[in-house]
């Protein structure tokens, strides 16, 4: 049980991925490439085929209005993301920020 919440200092997962030839990220996406894939990852395929039959059906011209909304709500959450990333340079995206940053 005590492993459930067990974390791990920054110090030491650095130097795990170093010892293990995983010593850094490197660049190897470009900005559009980044864009079209926080685009992908945050909306979802479902946005394009529910909200035609949701605009005609209920929302009316509100749609556009729910559609900032969520945006908003995306943008700040696509920062969080960005500001992890910056702070743990390794690879393991949520996983590796909880288990490094949860004290």
């Amino acid at each position: 049980m005590s492993n459930l919440l067990a974390t791990k200092p920054l110090d030491a997962l650095l130097e795990e991925a170093r010892q293990e030839g995983q010593g850094g990220l490197r660049r190897a996406l470009g900005p559009v490439n980044l864009v079209t894939l926080g685009i992908g990852a945050i909306i979802g395929a479902g946005i394009f085929v529910l909200s035609g039959t949701l605009a005609a059906n209920f929302a009316g011209p509100a749609i556009v209005l729910s559609f900032v909304l969520a945006g908003t709500g995306c943008l700040f959450a696509g920062l969080c993301y960005a500001e992890f990333a910056s702070l743990i340079p390794i690879a393991g995206s949520a996983y590796t920020y909880a288990y490094t940053k949860l004290r």
